[in-house]
């Protein structure tokens, strides 16, 4: 309820548009980007904003259904006619209206803006709200002079945009321009049945430049891994450097085949690549302990790995719990590399969670992190870099506010100073 005017407060519902077809990079819209699919990120961050009375996906695919369920969002299944490569957003939007009549209005959120924060949509949420505007739609500021084209053929010169070329502004003079970045297009009901999405009472909201990052743009994948790892949203609880990682050895650093011999003796194969990412955990003073369903002690002892090891363990998660307790940590500084049913709660419950590539459907659901490798096949040591990525972004994250708090304290001795100045003047 409103509570200054006593009204039920307008539905405004978060609506996500992933087509399953797309030109560029089939099933670009679930493609794991740092880990997660690339819907995933857009999606816990409307969800953890925590403004939305109901939060969707529109789709025509059934993976794209499942990975959307999976983050939590209700789904529209939107029909042929608005799933061609010639329809528009417009088009599936207001199909979508026309299936939800409690809906008032629509934050048009684009799948492929993983670097959005809960904090953008908190605040266009109140400003299409509480401050009454129709439309908000989300724009980035450039620094970038523009000049006219010339076709080839034409006889004439090319003429500047938005600059004098005779008084050229240096960067830190010049405001720069906004421009439309396609993050999020919010909008009631009214004006997109009349066909717009801008239009009426209409506002922009400025996103940081390091938070407008764009799939479509930016088309090499792992350069927008490395801007999101940079500057991604993930989750409420800030990261905590990783101390203890727990790998599960079965279908993680095995590939979770056994071989009998004639005389009755099991192996397993493992890949030196997964050693080589314990041994850099090791150097990084992360401890690597692992766990296994069934007994394999003589291939642990075969191994040589050094770490801790609990075998033929029937309650993983218990011994999980027992491990963070003697070493004194948070679950934010636990890490935990599973593949099965019985690796779920222990993947809910560690800080970072990650998965190989062919783990179970349920611990996929569960892990913060999918690896493009298989169990067996590299997957220890590509979670062992994702761990060191994350670190990187922790170690940036604390030197940002020691340098602002450093700045702080400078500031309070410069008033001080100029406070005691100001007083001997005034004895004087």
């Amino acid at each position: 309820m409103d509570a200054c005017e006593g009204r039920p407060q307008p539905h405004l519902a978060a609506l996500v548009l992933a087509r399953g077809g797309s030109k560029g990079i089939p099933l670009k819209n679930i493609k794991l980007l740092a880990g997660v699919p690339l819907i995933g990120w857009v999606l816990r961050a409307a969800i953890d904003a925590g403004v939305f009375h109901s939060i969707w996906v529109s789709t025509d695919h059934d993976e794209i259904e499942k990975v959307a369920k999976q983050f939590g969002a209700q789904v529209h299944r939107r029909s042929p006619e608005v799933s061609q490569d010639s329809s528009t957003s417009l088009e599936a939007i207001t199909e979508f209206l026309n299936h939800h009549h409690e809906v008032d209005i629509v934050g048009n959120i684009q799948a492929t803006s993983p670097c959005l924060h809960p904090s953008d949509l908190i605040k266009v949420a109140d400003m299409i709200q509480k401050e009454g505007f129709d439309s908000v739609f989300s724009v980035v500021r450039r620094h970038q002079f523009r000049w006219s084209e010339v076709k080839k053929g034409e006889n004439k010169m090319t003429e500047p945009q938005n600059l004098n070329p005779a008084k050229r502004y240096r960067r830190q003079d010049w405001p720069g321009e906004l421009y439309e970045n396609g993050s999020f297009y919010f909008a009631k009901r009214h004006l997109i049945e009349k066909g717009y999405l801008q239009g009426g009472k209409m506002a922009y909201y400025e996103m940081r430049a390091e938070h407008s990052v764009d799939i479509d743009i930016d088309i090499d994948w792992p350069i927008a891994e490395q801007r999101v790892l940079s500057f991604g949203y993930f989750g409420k609880e800030p990261l905590k450097e990783v101390k203890l990682l727990v790998c599960s050895i079965d279908g993680c650093l095995t590939n979770g085949r056994i071989y009998v011999t004639e005389d009755h003796k099991e192996m397993v194969s493992y890949d030196y690549r997964d050693i080589v990412g314990i041994d850099l955990l090791h150097k990084r003073g992360i401890q690597v302990r692992l766990i296994s369903d069934r007994d394999c002690s003589k291939t642990l002892s075969a191994m040589q790995l050094g770490c801790v090891a609990k075998v033929s363990v029937t309650n993983k998660l218990q011994v999980l719990k027992d491990w963070q307790e003697d070493m004194g940590l948070s679950w934010k500084e636990v890490a935990y590399l599973g593949n099965e049913e019985s690796d779920v709660e222990c993947l809910k419950q560690a800080g970072m969670s990650g998965v190989p590539a062919d783990a179970c459907a349920a611990a996929q659901k569960a892990a913060g992190y999918i690896c493009k490798s298989r169990g067996g096949c590299g997957a220890v040591r590509e979670f062992a870099e994702h761990i060191f990525l994350l670190l990187e972004k922790v170690n940036s994250a604390r030197k940002q506010l020691e340098e602002i708090s450093s700045a702080g304290k400078e500031m309070g001795r410069n008033e001080n100073s100029r406070k005691g100045n100001k007083e001997l003047m005034e004895k004087e």
